[in-house]
């Protein structure tokens, strides 16, 4: 997402309205890599919503997060566990190393404690079916960050589809194209990083999911990791086909190749064609739509408004308002994403 994209985006969170909650709500912060601003850019509509604890293992980043003034009152800790005993919070947004989502997901939903987690919720699928028992089995409730949704192009994308213009959707071509950035030291490790099918391509296959309700049934790719010192095990080219549920085919390819000159850190786009016509969305042109109702590509300037994972989270858990993502779909786009990196890995096509 450029700059630009994220100053509408936080321009359009801050005129949202106030969420009224039935109790003051005590949230904690495990780990502050990846996406923990879907927990805190909200904060100055939840009034009601205290940030209580944080823990990090690097100093400097829970040293960059007290100095906001919304966090200052948080207590550091230097182990979450005791955290979690000490702070005693109602929500955990967990955003630490990749392969440790897991081990504190299930403990936090032990606790009865409600968990927005970072994705990939698992890097392995055995450890994916854990988190599935421990949501399943436990009275708090979970949801994963996946905010793309929740971006007013992808919703238009949702509601093209479902308005029916462009058919029944049979081809899919996805992209997410990234800059090589600083990350922590995790981020550059298979075992704890999980693959950059399981990191970002889950973005996309979330929103194929989303956007169109088809699902998946096989998976093949190729991955690797080219001219990219200092980066470890990252793979930084993926193409990866998918079969459809309908017979159709959807394409993903990912990269960090974008380079220091660009004008964003990322390029995303989503082409959507069906048996009527095609809806796309790129940062070059937004959202734009082909079919046989429209003179030739139409862009769509009416987009639905942004929308808040953490706001429509709380209002779920407290005001017993829908789920702001499905724990079905949140789960299944885990297991395509595991599953199709799996694939990847072993040379081998795999059914879904």
């Amino acid at each position: 997402m450029s700059p630009a994209s994220l100053l509408s985006r936080r321009d359009l969170l801050a005129a949202a309205a106030a969420l009224k909650l039935p109790q003051k709500i005590r949230v904690a912060m495990i780990g502050l890599d990846g996406h923990p601003t879907e927990v805190t850019r909200p904060l100055p509509q939840l009034p009601d919503v205290e940030m209580a604890g944080v823990w990090d293992p690097n100093p400097k980043s829970v040293e960059r997060f007290l100095k906001a003034p919304r966090h200052a009152g948080a207590k550091p800790h230097t182990d979450w566990r005791k955290m979690l005993d000490e702070v005693k919070p109602d929500v955990v947004g967990v955003c630490h190393a990749n392969s440790h989502h897991t081990e504190a997901i299930i403990d936090c939903l032990g606790r009865g404690i409600h968990v927005i987690g970072e994705k990939p919720i698992a890097t392995e699928l055995p450890s994916l079916k854990q988190v599935q028992r421990a949501v399943e089995s436990s009275r708090a409730k979970f949801t994963s960050m996946l905010p793309m949704r929740f971006s007013p192009a992808y919703q238009a994308l949702r509601d093209v589809v479902r308005s029916g213009e462009i058919g029944e959707v049979i081809q899919m071509d996805a992209q997410k194209s990234y800059m090589v950035s600083d990350r922590p030291a995790w981020f550059y490790q298979r075992s704890t990083y999980g693959g950059t099918m399981a990191w970002i391509g889950i973005h996309m296959i979330d929103l194929m999911i989303y956007t169109t309700g088809l699902d998946f049934t096989e998976a093949f790719g190729f991955q690797n990791h080219l001219f990219a010192d200092g980066t470890g095990d990252t793979e930084n080219v993926t193409a990866t086909a998918f079969k459809l549920d309908n017979g159709g085919v959807a394409l993903l390819r990912m990269d960090y190749l974008r380079p220091k000159t660009a004008t964003s850190h990322g390029d995303d786009r989503l082409r959507l064609a069906g048996s009527k016509g095609i809806a796309e969305y790129m940062e070059a042109t937004g959202v734009t739509v082909m079919s046989p109702s429209r003179k030739g590509r139409e862009r769509i300037d009416q987009l639905p408004e942004e929308r808040s994972l953490f706001t429509e989270f709380l209002d779920h858990v407290y005001n017993a308002k829908p789920a702001p993502i499905p724990w079905k779909e949140i789960l299944r786009g885990h297991q395509v994403a595991l599953a199709a990196r799996d694939a990847m890995e072993a040379g081998k096509p795999v059914k879904l």
